[in-house]
């Protein structure tokens, strides 16, 4: 039987960040550290806290992936290429990128979010 957890307590949460940057063949503006912490982790779903510097890269959602995210600080744009449309997430609210998501993440203001990556 499960038990509810609190996400971030315990063995739950990771004692340092792990630190990594866009891949330069993704990477449109900039050079931004990104750093993630997970705070609870399960094959089918993991979450946390991330947060990084201004710059933008492309990013494509693998078919079975999502991810529900609310900004805590900061403000970021998703840009869809198959609409050539954008959305602007600030301190607040909250976005979802759905699977075999195409796009770029441009980060206007340092940011700092919640993330909850589910796969489907």
């Amino acid at each position: 039987m499960s038990s509810i957890q609190l996400a971030g307590f315990g063995e739950l949460i990771q004692a340092e960040a792990s630190v990594d940057y866009p891949r330069p063949d993704r990477l449109v503006k900039g050079n931004p550290q990104r750093l993630t912490y997970d705070l609870y982790t399960h094959p089918h779903m993991g979450c946390g806290i991330w947060q990084c510097e201004v710059g933008a890269w492309n990013i494509q959602f693998a078919d079975n992936k999502q991810e529900f995210f609310q900004v805590i600080e900061g403000v970021v744009r998703i840009h869809d290429a198959k609409t050539d449309s954008y959305i602007e997430v600030s301190a607040g609210h909250a976005g979802i990128i759905p699977p075999s998501f195409v796009g770029t993440f441009e980060v206007i203001e340092a940011v700092k979010k919640y993330f909850v990556i589910v796969e489907v």
